[in-house]
């Protein structure tokens, strides 16, 4: 990537613990918000029904909004920049997990690997299952058929597979499988709790269709990144990783609108600057004077992708497929 600003510039960029607070609580509120706004019938007997659906509806969209930032404030959390506090980061850290059912003790040494590992498809743990290998037809039709209508299977299969994995999370970090471990427990039983206490049923009208909507937004957002661009794989031999600064050309980026940017995502988008200074916090991305090679309008990007069958977009690269996804 050339004309990158020196990192001496670019250190000057640190995290801001009211920074981390305002945005904490805006996650908050839009999560609050949300759920209350789902039982304002509970709170407001005497409001006419479509005024009760229309207020329920108006929650499910805020209550997503909140899920998917939870999930960029995990992701910044994992980096120790969204607050300059430590203690603040590792508290907001493990509060972002259980939103975005993600144990934070297993996030951070996986994101860290991946980190460490872009670049090389095989070693990176969170594309390693992405290596081209034969496909069964039943596993063709369902990835394609959840891609073409929009089933956000990806992010569930992300989730589980990565991180709440424990047989493979011990083959990866034996060192740390003890207190992933403990961390996962902890949550499945809060779940556990939450179901037991309000009922199933009850639950997934409070929260279901915002956490599927969430899902469905992360899912083009957490492929963009890394899918469909050519990356290295280094075939069982000893290689080294990449340097950050050399880190952007297997990375891509997506541009939302600024508002969608700066107050939901913290420029989660920005993922390229992202990989090459991943010091800096995401909220002061967008500070940096540089402008990726890889960035994409995002709503075009999405529907180009998704013309692709999910055995192609995923398996295979731009320079195999033809395609400028």
């Amino acid at each position: 990537m050339a004309d990158l600003p020196p990192i001496s510039e670019v250190a000057q960029l640190k995290a801001r613990n009211l920074s981390g607070a305002l945005y904490t609580v805006l996650c908050l509120t839009l999560t609050g918000g949300g759920l209350a706004l789902g039982q304002l019938d509970l709170l407001w007997p005497d409001l006419m029904v479509p005024l009760q659906w229309g207020a329920w509806v108006l929650g499910q969209l805020l209550l997503a909004l909140g899920l998917l930032q939870w999930f960029v404030l995990l992701h910044e959390c994992g980096h120790g920049v969204l607050f300059r506090s430590r203690f603040f980061n590792r508290v907001v850290g493990h509060m972002a997990g259980l939103f975005c059912t993600i144990p934070f003790a297993s996030w951070q040494p996986i994101h860290a690997m991946h980190h460490k590992w872009t670049g090389w498809q095989d070693l990176d743990p969170t594309t390693a299952s992405l290596v081209p290998r034969p496909l069964g037809k039943a596993e063709r039709l369902l990835m394609n058929g959840c891609w073409r209508f929009w089933i956000p299977a990806f992010s569930v299969v992300y989730r589980v597979s990565n991180f709440w994995n424990l047989p493979r999370l011990k083959r990866l970090l034996p060192k740390a499988v003890r207190g992933i471990a403990i961390n996962a427990a902890v949550l499945a039983l809060l779940y556990f709790g939450l179901i037991w206490t309000i009922g199933l049923g009850e639950l997934l009208l409070a929260l279901g269709p915002g956490l599927v909507l969430s899902l469905i937004m992360l899912d083009p957002i957490m492929l963009s990144q890394h899918t469909h661009i050519p990356l290295k794989r280094s075939g069982g031999e000893p290689v080294k990783p990449f340097a950050t600064q050399k880190q952007g050309v297997f990375t891509r980026s997506l541009r939302f609108p600024d508002w969608f940017s700066r107050f939901i995502l913290l420029h989660f988008d920005a993922h390229e600057l992202h990989h090459v200074f991943p010091f800096v916090p995401g909220y002061r991305l967008r500070e940096i004077d540089f402008t990726p090679e890889n960035e994409a309008h995002w709503l075009r990007w999405i529907l180009m992708a998704r013309k692709l069958p999910a055995e192609v977009f995923l398996f295979q690269n731009r320079d195999g497929s033809g395609s400028e996804v």
